[in-house]
This record gives C-alpha cells, sequence and structure tokens, in this order.
C-alpha cells in the first residue's frame, strides 16, 4: 500500500493543478476504488487536498520536506550567500544538489525580471543540460561520470549537449576552471555559469547565476559565483 500511495503522490504535476480521481486512477494504473480509498487516507493525513471534485497536493508534504536533514542545514547556511549572490547580480539564483544523474534544486532567488526557466524549488533537470548539474557530474567522480557519458544523452533544448565526446572535454575544463557554463541548454535564450560547492573533498552542492543571453556576460558573473561558491564551501567546512 505504501508502493502505491507514492505512485498516487508522485503522478501530480510540477505547476499544482489538481487532479480527478479518475485521473489518478489512469496515471496510476490503480482501480478506481483503490485509488478513492488512497485518496481519503492521504487527506486525512494532509498529504492531499480536496479541492472540489479533484485533489492537489496537500500543505504537510511541504512541511516535511522543509525538514529533510542535509537539505535543512544546507539551505539555512547557504541562504546568506545566495542572498549576496543576487545582490551583486540582480539574476536569477539557484543552489542544487546531485541525486543520481540529476540536479535537485534546493533553493531559488529571483526579481521582477527574471527568464522562464523550467528550474524550480524541489524541481528536478539533468545533470549535463544545467550550468548546476554540469558542475556537480565534473566533481562526482570517475565512475558516474563514466556511466553518464555511456547512455543517451537528454536533450532538453536543440543546443543541449548530446555528443560524448563534447562533454568529456566540458568535464575537463570544469575541473580545471571551477566554473560550469551552460548556453540554452535548458532553456532556449538562457545562459548559466555555476561553480561547485564542497564540504571537505567532496562536491555537496553547486550555485549558479541563469540570465538572459542578451544580458549574458561570463567575465561579469564569474567573480561572484566563484567568490558566493568559496565563502559557502568555507561555512559548510566549518560547521556554521
Amino acid at each position: 500500500m505504501l508502493d502505491k500511495a507514492a505512485a498516487v503522490l508522485e503522478c501530480f504535476q510540477p505547476d499544482g493543478g489538481a487532479f480527478r480521481l479518475t485521473d489518478i486512477a489512469a496515471r496510476t494504473g490503480l482501480a478506481k476504488t483503490t485509488a478513492f480509498r488512497l485518496c481519503a487516507d492521504l487527506v486525512r493525513l494532509g498529504l492531499l487536498d480536496r479541492d472540489g471534485d479533484g485533489y492537489r497536493l496537500g500543505g504537510k508534504l511541504f512541511e516535511l520536506g522543509s525538514l529533510v536533514p542535509r537539505r535543512f542545514h544546507l539551505r539555512e547556511v547557504a541562504l546568506p550567500f545566495l542572498q549576496d549572490l543576487f545582490e551583486a547580480t540582480h539574476e536569477t539564483v539557484h543552489l542544487g544538489i546531485r541525486e543520481g544523474w540529476e540536479v535537485v534544486y534546493v533553493e531559488r532567488i529571483h526579481g521582477h525580471r527574471a527568464p522562464v526557466l523550467p528550474s524550480r524549488i524541489g524541481g528536478r533537470l539533468p545533470l549535463t543540460c544545467t550550468g548546476v548539474g554540469k558542475a556537480l557530474l565534473a566533481f562526482a567522480g570517475e565512475e558516474l561520470i563514466e556511466e553518464v557519458l555511456a547512455a543517451p544523452l537528454p536533450r532538453l533544448t536543440p543546443h543541449s549537449v548530446t555528443d560524448p565526446a563534447r562533454l568529456r572535454t566540458l568535464v575537463g575544463q570544469i575541473r580545471a576552471a571551477g566554473l560550469a557554463h551552460e548556453e540554452q541548454e535548458a532553456a532556449v535564450g538562457v545562459c548559466c555559469i555555476a561553480s561547485p560547492v564542497f564540504d571537505g573533498a567532496t562536491a555537496v552542492a553547486a550555485l549558479s547565476v541563469a540570465v538572459p543571453r542578451a544580458r549574458f556576460r561570463s567575465a561579469r558573473l564569474a567573480p561572484a559565483v566563484r567568490t558566493a561558491a568559496l565563502g559557502l564551501s568555507r561555512a559548510l567546512r566549518s560547521g556554521r
């Protein structure tokens, strides 16, 4: 039943829209009676909310998610550095961690003129299509890199890197510079520069600035991104 309940929760979309019971049954492959019973239990527990004749994810999930120790500590320590980076650039700032072959965004700060991006707090994107993801991949270890290179590389836009040889070259450049660039690979018209965050010798996160292509100036943004990443790394190592 836990697997079935998880399937119900995971069928919801990032935009938070409501689903009718028939939609949930179709998306999960559950019998309608089973889906109805599970949804009723999840509403009782606060994990789903009723919305007319539909269901939405419940606020209890947000409360529980914010208490995940690793992410909570990282966000708390990182927030001042992300705010400093936003003030220095006035562009969209991200903090992400790696889970498998994906980057999970744990924080995002943006202003009124932020471009439309596929990233969202709690959302996932392929490592190879984002600046944060490529920064994490480059310092993830040879075994993971070889696994990623051996599989078909995902394409989010026509600019996404899908050639393993080119990606291998980029990984070497990221390691040498400590910076990862992404040029319209996750969203057309948007570029990004990112840097890894270390706790000891391990890259535990990466932060980035995403900028509309017309405003992207790597030489201006790189020092601010590198400074924020180094400051956060020092804070994590000191146990703050």
